[in-house]
Parts: C-alpha cells; sequence; structure tokens
C-alpha cells in the first residue's frame, strides 16, 4: 500500500467541495488503505480524501481516548450534526484543549471552538450504514474532517488574532498556491 503525498493549503481540491462517493469497489477500498497508512505514518488523527488529492466525500480517522480505546474508521457520504458550540472570546479559548493542527499547514497549531458533541452517519468503504455519537477530541475529529469535505481548512475558521497569525505562517513558508504537497516518511514539514 504506499503513502500518498499530502496536498498542503492553496491546492485547489482542499478549497471546494467534494463530490459523492458513487463506487463502492476495490479503487475505494485500496484508497481507503492507503489514506490509513499515510495518516498513520504522518502522524495524524483523521485524513480527509481532499488531503490527498482525491475529490471524494470520505475521510479516515484514528485516535485513542484516555481511557485507552482506539476509535478507528472510515467514513463514506457523512453527515454531520453538531450542538451549538459556546461562543467564546479569544480570551476564553484554551490553547491546551482547544488547539487544533491540519496535516494541509503543517507544523502549525492554533485554538478554535469546536461543538462539544457531534452525531456522524456515514457509510463504510463497503457502503455499510453506521453512527457515531461523538464528543470531546472524537468529535472535534469529525468536524476538521468534515470541514475538509465542504472546502474548508481549520484555519478559514480562525478568529482574530489568530487567523493573521496562521496567514502570516502560511505566506511564511510559501505556500497558498497549487502544486505544494509533502510525504510523510520522507518529508518533514514541520522543520
Amino acid at each position: 500500500m504506499p503513502v500518498l503525498p499530502i496536498r498542503i493549503t492553496g491546492e485547489p481540491v482542499l478549497h471546494e467541495r467534494a463530490a459523492e462517493v458513487t463506487a463502492f469497489d476495490d479503487d475505494l477500498r485500496t484508497l481507503v488503505q492507503d489514506m490509513y497508512e499515510t495518516m498513520d505514518l504522518a502522524p495524524g488523527v483523521g485524513l480527509a480524501g481532499p488531503q490527498v488529492g482525491v475529490g471524494k466525500r470520505l475521510f479516515v480517522y484514528s485516535w485513542t481516548d484516555d481511557d485507552d480505546v482506539l476509535h478507528r474508521g472510515v467514513a463514506v457520504n457523512p453527515v454531520l450534526w453538531t450542538t451549538p458550540p459556546v461562543p467564546e472570546s479569544v480570551e476564553e479559548l484554551d490553547e491546551d484543549d482547544e488547539s487544533e493542527g491540519c496535516l494541509s499547514i503543517p507544523g502549525e497549531r492554533f485554538p478554535l471552538r469546536r461543538a462539544e458533541g457531534v452525531l456522524l452517519r456515514a457509510v463504510d468503504e463497503h457502503g455499510e450504514p453506521f453512527e457515531v455519537e461523538a464528543s470531546g477530541w472524537l468529535a472535534r475529529i469529525f468536524q476538521h474532517e468534515y470541514d475538509h469535505l465542504d472546502g474548508y481548512l481549520y484555519a478559514d475558521r480562525l478568529g482574530h488574532p489568530y487567523a493573521k497569525q496562521v496567514a502570516k505562517a502560511i505566506r511564511k513558508s510559501s505556500w497558498g498556491g497549487p502544486g505544494q504537497s509533502w510525504l510523510p516518511g520522507r518529508d518533514h514539514p514541520e522543520g
């Protein structure tokens, strides 16, 4: 199974709505396995189709909670319902508990308020439906990856002053245009 290059912000596929998956075949199952391998090697806790240049509505996730329970799976054609996030001011954001990073903006982390609870409905790589109710970090992972399917990166949701800081980091790294990617296991984009 090959490791796939991860696209960096500015790549058009990252900034447009992904298309529904219509074929549940060996190609899809191979893509899912390649995405797992890529995510694990990166390392990351989630990876969406657009991040590997595939404009399809799917993401993989893998995260172990504080009780040592592994949450790992693939969500194809997901629908996500969220509880309303608690409004915040910049002073209320907890940089330890609410900071996110993204494999498509490698090396950067900024605090972002997300909904505490979500309900994910999707199908797996075989077309079998499932539902997951999640809270805390798993809910954050689902929201982050779902955003990718609609053409949003977490940086697009940042408020002042973090939006300015991430824009500066993107310019400093010469990102923001098409054709940039990194390969887990070979490249070290975080410096």
